[in-house]
């Protein structure tokens, strides 16, 4: 491994020698559009300037800029208009090749400011969600160490998000909840499943399938959610697409380390004469080339994967606004029997499961802003289609003696509307949404002897309704509320779930230095269709299963001592009632969903309770005298019940410590260095039950009474990553080496087991669990990457 280290370094030094000796100065041009950040409206006359110079541009009557003849660098970019607070976006890197739009959304100012100065304000409090909240953009996504070009990946390193034991996936844990308590969402349009080899309700997986050169900024709220979002306990993940290059035809490709990718955009529709079109696309392919390595190296399993991305934009006109997105996956995960297999890979061998998985989510919106008064309505209509066949033999390789099998397709129709009317200080918004649910499955488990056929379909409906405003300079609040019900699930009305929610937000001080945040709210969730179809005797036995209850209590302190740099201090409390809980195992399903498996496909009763809460400090850096960083630290208690609803045990989320510190330096001539610590306390793992396990080998049966004597040991990681660029005319190349885990820092992981062998390899009988010698995977891993944007 060390050997590889330097090869890598030798190689992206070599390059950085040879190119620079012909590398010159380039300029470039940045462009994009301003508009109002609450209705849409474009913004003709706006002042966006390079901060500390002259040079900057005037938006014309479609809000549009263009500053033109800039070196190529990092700059911080300042926008202002009459009656608008001033926006100020940093990181901006300007490159000879595509630069992707730089927009921005002014806030109005309603309030009468005399002798009062509004300064450009970075960290966003919308009145809704002011607090537990980050935001992530395009620049930070696609350079974050450790990251490797993976959104999922880059979201565990915010503020109380971890990831599951081992860190080997990229399941996203927030605050102490469970992987399927998140919601994600793609320009509005929400979409299931955001990995590769995704588990099957509760979408966490080992690769992401989204393409980071897509977005223009990632949004993630740990709390206090705004009413539009339904079916969430713990975290809504919002991604927001670039719309493609309006002026001319580009492209981008990417060579990582697990993957290769090209990304092609441009106007469409656009005659010579015309500055921009209103008409744009952006679209992608990735190919996996991990089989091929993991083949080279003689790895037990082979993942194949391919996946595409697209959006297309229409403008109408200055009031309405046309999106179709889309993304999906094939995957392909394959058993490769090594010549001189080891023990660990015999264990591995034997537990995998072969899977071959499809998905896709297409969707449209409509955004019509009304001309008369403020305010817009917004309709979106999508689908999205998961299919799944899952296997597990005794025998993996030959596929005999089959164990476990899942051949399912889960269907989801989306139509959702929502309208936002704005008069002076207030904001009035509601809506509704409709979801057509259908779900089939073959399912077939040696283990209790399941075996059964289910399709059914349903549909889910919800209504929302929020009200938020600003008294004055340093006050708002926000009211909303909420009701979800379907017509599968017995006793399911809107009245049994209505969810209230409020927030609001102070500002100390009139300079709005110190702000005090708090906001509490009750969320609902109804379990997955793979929970809901499950099926003995021919009868729906989950039929009676109720919402999941999570109430949120949150507050807290910001103090923003400059425009660049914010300090928070959070405490949270997550109450959790009506958790399925497995009839089998006698766990919460809160601790379940980050194994390659079927999630909630089994008995459960809705007894279960739960509790999360803690404290989380951030401080974050904008990009200031060329240094930039997030330092996070979050201390929590996660617990939840089994059958005995009176006994709370902690969950294999209970880290207790999450300490995360992302920081980077832009050096001289283009260079970049990036940096990622993390460290974890122990988190809890159950026994395995060898009687149990060696009767049904090679599923393994857990002792979940025993989650509360067992704990890993602390993890401490550290990954860098250095970027070098090169501008060169109407193209970029950028090389970087990024060294993950180069502490080379033990994983911690449960024990491992297998069978005992004889000399011929063969198990002895009858079957004896031994303990397996766990392997070593403390090396670094080095990655070296090229992307050239044309």
């Amino acid at each position: 491994m060390r050997k590889s280290f330097i090869s890598a370094a030798s190689i992206i030094l070599w390059i950085a020698v040879i190119i620079t000796q012909a590398n010159a100065q380039q300029n470039a041009s940045i462009s994009g559009f301003v508009t109002d950040e609450k209705t849409g409206e474009p913004l003709p006359g706006a002042t966006v300037q390079i901060a500390s110079t002259t040079t900057g541009d005037a938006t014309d009557k479609n809000g549009y800029y263009k500053i033109s003849n800039i070196s190529t660098g990092t700059y911080t970019v300042r926008v202002s208009f009459v009656g608008y607070q001033p926006q100020t976006k940093y990181n901006v890197v300007v490159k000879s090749g595509s630069n992707p739009d730089i927009n921005f959304s002014l806030k109005p100012i309603v309030q009468e400011l005399d002798n009062i100065t509004i300064s450009p304000d970075p960290y966003q409090k919308p009145a809704e969600n002011p607090l537990s909240r980050k935001e992530l953009s395009q620049v930070q996504i696609t350079s974050y160490p450790g990251g490797n070009n993976d959104i999922a990946k880059v979201v565990q390193s915010l503020p109380g998000v971890s990831s599951s034991v081992g860190s080997f996936r990229n399941d996203i844990i927030i605050r102490g909840g469970g992987p399927s308590e998140n919601v994600y969402y793609l320009d509005g349009i929400e979409i299931p499943v955001i990995n590769h080899f995704a588990t099957q309700g509760s979408a966490g997986g080992p690769v992401g399938l989204l393409n980071v050169s897509f977005f223009e900024n990632v949004n993630l709220s740990t709390s206090s959610f705004p009413a539009r979002y339904g079916n969430v306990l713990s975290g809504v993940l919002q991604f927001d697409q670039r719309n493609g290059n309006a002026q001319n035809i580009a492209a981008n490709t990417r060579i990582g380390a697990s993957e290769a990718a090209l990304t092609v955009e441009g106007p469409l529709f656009k005659d010579d004469d015309e500055t921009y079109s209103n008409t744009t696309f952006i679209a992608s392919v990735r190919r996996s080339y991990l089989q091929l390595l993991f083949q080279l190296i003689d790895l037990p399993f082979l993942p194949d994967y391919w996946d595409y991305q697209y959006k297309l934009n229409h403008k109408i006109s200055n009031t309405d606004e046309i999106n179709i997105t889309g993304v999906g996956s094939i995957d392909d995960f394959r058993i490769n029997k090594p010549d001189n297999i080891t023990a660990e890979q015999q264990a591995t061998l034997d537990k995998i499961p072969i899977i071959k998985q499809n998905s896709t989510t297409h969707g449209i919106s409509w955004k019509h802003r009304f001309e008369n008064y403020d305010g817009f309505l917004e309709t979106s209509l999508s689908t999205s289609i998961f299919n799944n066949d899952l296997r597990r033999y005794r025998d993996n390789e030959n596929k005999q003696g089959l164990l476990q099998s899942t051949n399912s397709r889960e269907w989801l129709s989306t139509l959702r509307s929502r309208y936002n009317h704005f008069i002076g200080k207030w904001k009035l918004a509601g809506g509704i949404e409709t979801k057509r649910v259908s779900y089939s499955a073959r399912t077939f488990r040696s283990r209790n002897n399941v075996n059964f056929n289910t399709d059914f379909n349903f549909l889910r409906y919800g209504l929302f309704s929020q009200i938020s405003t600003e008294w004055n300079t340093r006050l708002s609040t926000s009211l909303g509320i909420r009701a979800d019900a379907n017509t599968f699930t017995k006793s399911s009305t809107l009245w049994e779930t209505i969810s209230p929610r409020i927030a609001l937000s102070f500002d100390l001080d009139p300079n709005n230095q110190w702000t005090v945040n708090a906001s509490a709210g009750r969320y609902y969730k109804l379990p997955p269709a793979t929970l809901l179809g499950y099926q003995n005797g021919g009868s729906f036995v989950n039929k009676n299963v109720e919402y999941i209850r999570s109430d949120h209590y949150v507050a807290g302190v910001s103090y923003q001592p400059r425009q660049s740099t914010q300090f928070s201090l959070e405490g949270f409390l997550k109450q959790y009632s009506d958790y399925p809980v497995s009839v089998t195992d006698s766990v919460s399903l809160a601790n379940l969903g980050t194994n390659f498996d079927v999630f909630g496909n089994e008995n459960v009763q809705s007894i279960g309770r739960g509790r999360a809460y803690g404290f989380e400090f951030t401080y974050q850096q904008k990009l200031q005298d060329n240094f930039y960083t997030i330092l996070a630290y979050t201390l929590y208690w996660s617990k939840f019940s089994g059958l005995n609803n009176n006994q709370y045990l902690p969950s294999v989320w209970d880290n207790r410590h999450l300490l995360t510190f992302t920081g980077g330096y832009k050096l001289k001539q283009n260079w970049e260095i990036g940096t990622r610590l993390r460290i974890s306390g122990g988190s809890p793992y159950a026994s395995i039950n060898r009687s149990a396990t060696e009767n049904q080998y090679p599923i393994l049966v857990f002792d979940y009474s025993t989650l509360d004597s067992n704990r890993l040991d602390p993890f401490i990681s550290l990954d860098i990553r250095v970027d070098k660029k090169w501008n060169f005319r109407k193209w970029a190349l950028n090389v970087y080496l990024e060294v993950t885990n180069i502490l080379g820092s033990e994983i911690p992981t449960p024990p491992e087991y297998g069978l005992k062998r004889n000399q011929s390899g063969d198990p002895v009988s009858p079957n004896q669990l031994v303990q397996i010698m766990a392997p070593d995977n403390s090396a670094a891993l080095p990655t070296l990457g090229i992307v050239i944007d044309i």
